[in-house]
């Protein structure tokens, strides 16, 4: 996120604090005591309950961009018919639970060639909501029909989204943001060695082998290139120190252009998780206004920008979605507000920087619009089968750090960060940035 978007950030987490000051019927100074501990709670437990799907997330979008090959994904996800739909959906449920990490996996595969509906459509909104993680999670606090509603719900949202891509959004809007995400004017060959983006106009390392010519980062990249490991399969660069290596550099990538945004997430999180009355959000959904329909409709879209407010990942806003419905939100809307969650404004700052203005627009309008009219859809295909459950049989919980699945997962999440950040640091092409940049310094 760029620097200058903080100070409105600073606004609105003192807007938040302000409406929480305003609506609050306890003493300001418990108000603030209590407000001050579930905001720094929430924030943790909002880390803590993401950090593992972090961290494999990043590794996977690694492990995507430095060891497929642009045939390869064209190959499975090139069109946007049935097939590639149907292998985006499934790479996607298969992949990380965090929407920060899909949104750079899918960025990757749409690099290498992949549709806009197989990547954008299907593989990221797969990979951030119809995934075994935050079904789980959906099942122990909502119950199984609004697990059953997710699936279902997902499938349409995922074919809206397709639809979406082929038959709406001009084909000159989609090639210009793949030209954005290739960084048009930049490095544009792939040393074979250690996997990062050269410039073979600017770089000083080449070699030519059997009619090809190779570009490398740095002097010790080309002398440990083995022409034979040039056209290695994906089975073979993932069993390889210089693919893991590469792996490492691609995924830290990721995380220093993500980063503040995601701690940004947690943030706004907390403050509105520990400064806003409950109340503010149960008030409004006092009942039915202008008839079921109408009702079901405008809360679905009040939903979808309460998801967009919140600021939380996939697998956390569903406790969130707990409390909403337990307080009133209708079962069609409390899905519309788990769908928003590839729009929170940190993602779509993620979407100008990865395609541009006008298509990260675009995506934006078309996941908004597309959860609302699924949130209706499946409010009332599910009760016309009798299947929306009682409100009581919600389950409201704190999220909390516990001796559990979790830390065992987060603990090998550690592990696995602190590898692939020794990795990075010891790859040919982190020890030969430097005389990469000295090179480009004096070509120019």
């Amino acid at each position: 996120m760029d620097r200058e978007g903080y100070p409105i950030l600073v606004l609105v987490a003192v807007a938040v604090i302000g409406i929480g000051v305003v609506t609050t019927s306890k003493p300001l100074a418990q108000f603030f005591v209590e407000g001050m501990h579930e905001f720094v709670t929430t924030t943790v437990a909002m880390a803590w309950i993401t950090w593992w799907a972090l961290v494999v997330g990043f590794a996977i979008a690694g492990g995507v961009e430095a060891w497929t090959s642009t045939e390869a994904v064209s190959d499975l996800l090139e069109g946007h018919g049935p097939r590639e739909i149907g292998y985006g959906s499934l790479f996607g449920f298969v992949s990380s639970s965090c929407s920060y990490s899909a949104i750079a996996t899918a960025k990757n595969l749409f690099k290498k060639g992949a549709s806009a509906a197989a990547s954008l459509g299907a593989f990221m909104f797969a990979s951030t909501n119809l995934v075994i993680e935050i079904g789980a999670v959906i099942v122990l606090l909502l119950g199984w029909q609004f697990l059953a509603a997710d699936v279902i719900g997902g499938l349409l949202l995922i074919g809206l989204m397709a639809l979406g891509f082929v038959y709406v959004v001009p084909d000159g809007v989609i090639d210009r943001a793949r030209e954005n995400v290739r960084e048009e004017g930049e490095p544009t060959a792939q040393d074979p060695v250690c996997g990062m983006e050269v410039n073979p106009e600017e770089t000083d390392y080449s070699t030519e082998v059997d009619g090809r010519t190779y570009y490398f980062c740095s002097r010790s990249c080309m002398e440990s290139f083995d022409p034979e490991e040039a056209n290695t399969t994906i089975r073979e660069r993932a069993t390889s120190l210089s693919g893991w290596e590469a792996l490492a550099d691609k995924q830290w990538k990721e995380w220093g252009m993500l980063w503040d945004e995601i701690a940004i997430g947690f943030v706004f999180a907390g403050l509105i998780a520990g400064f806003i009355p409950r109340t503010v959000w149960t008030s409004i959904f006092s009942g039915p206004i202008l008839g079921m329909p109408t009702y079901v409709l405008w809360t679905s879209a009040l939903g979808a920008i309460i998801g967009v407010a919140t600021f939380v990942c996939s697998v956390g806003n569903v406790p969130f979605g707990a409390v909403l419905f337990t307080n009133g939100l209708p079962f069609g809307s409390v899905l519309a507000y788990i769908y928003a969650d590839l729009i929170v404004p940190p993602i779509v700052d993620a979407y100008h920087e990865y395609y541009g203005t006008t298509f990260a627009a675009v995506l934006s309008a078309m996941i908004f619009v597309s959860a609302v009219v699924v949130g209706v859809v499946v409010h009332f295909l599910f009760g016309t089968l009798g299947l929306i459950p009682p409100r009581s049989s919600a389950t409201v919980a704190e999220v909390s750090i516990e001796l559990n699945y979790k830390m065992v997962l987060n603990v090998l999440a550690t592990a696995l960060f602190g590898v692939l950040y020794w990795l990075h640091r010891s790859s040919p092409s982190e020890s030969g940035g430097g005389e990469q940049s000295a090179h480009a310094q004096t070509s120019d």
